[in-house]
Parts: C-alpha cells; structure tokens; sequence
C-alpha cells in the first residue's frame, strides 16, 4: 500500500518490488507483441514475391496469421492486466479487487501479480 509523505506517495518494499516485476513483464509483452508484427509483414513480402502460390500454401500462411493474431490478441489482453495493476500501485488500490473492494489476498497476488479480481469474484465472473 502507498502513504502519503509531504504531498509525495511513498510505495511500500512489496508494491516495489511487484510494481519492477510487472513493469518488466510489460517490457516483454511489448516485445513479443513488436515481434509477432515484424513476423506478419515478413510473411507479405514472402507472398507478394511468390505470384504462383499454392493454394495449400495460401492455407498453411493463412492458419499461420490466425494463429499470429490469436496469440497478439492474448498478449494484448495480458499487456492490458499489467497496465491496470501498475496503475492500481499508482493509486494505491493495488491489491483490492476491482469489484467488491475487498482485498484480494497475498497467495492470489503472489501466483498472479496482475490479479484485479479476488477468487471470489473471478469464480463469478467465470460463470458468465
């Protein structure tokens, strides 16, 4: 948790050490994510050098960028969760489910830094 100090919020050793963690994890989601588009404009070139392709290939390129963008799409939703827990230490409500406002617990938190939600609630929200 923060406190205040002369007007300057002051993070306790466990938020910092947490809030290096999931800055850390953003630095790399952020290159997975750079890297999976590098991967999707070098398969155009190869297509657009290639004017006799199969269609088998076509297939296979077109299972690929499915692929590509299903895993972007999940990094981005990963990237999105840590982007909210760093924000979350900025003001002082990391810890405390996004929900019902209650805390979300040390072994939750320690398993899963960037968790919004306390088990409670996740369990509810996965049975919609």
């Amino acid at each position: 948790m923060q406190r205040q100090a002369g007007g300057k919020k002051e993070v306790n050793k466990k938020d910092q050490k947490i809030r290096t963690f999931l800055q850390d994890e953003k630095e790399q989601l952020n290159i997975k994510i750079d890297q999976l588009g590098l991967d999707t404009q070098s398969g155009d070139a190869r297509r657009e050098g290639s004017p006799f392709g199969k269609r088998e290939e076509e297939a296979t390129e077109n299972m690929e960028f499915e692929k590509r963008l299903a895993l972007e799409k999940q990094l981005k939703e990963q990237l999105a969760e840590v982007e909210h827990a760093l924000l979350k230490i900025e003001n002082g409500t990391y810890g405390i489910c996004d929900v019902c406002g209650k805390p979300i617990g040390d072994k939750r938190i320690e398993a899963l830094p960037a968790a919004s939600l306390c088990i409670d609630c996740k369990a509810k929200n996965a049975k919609k």
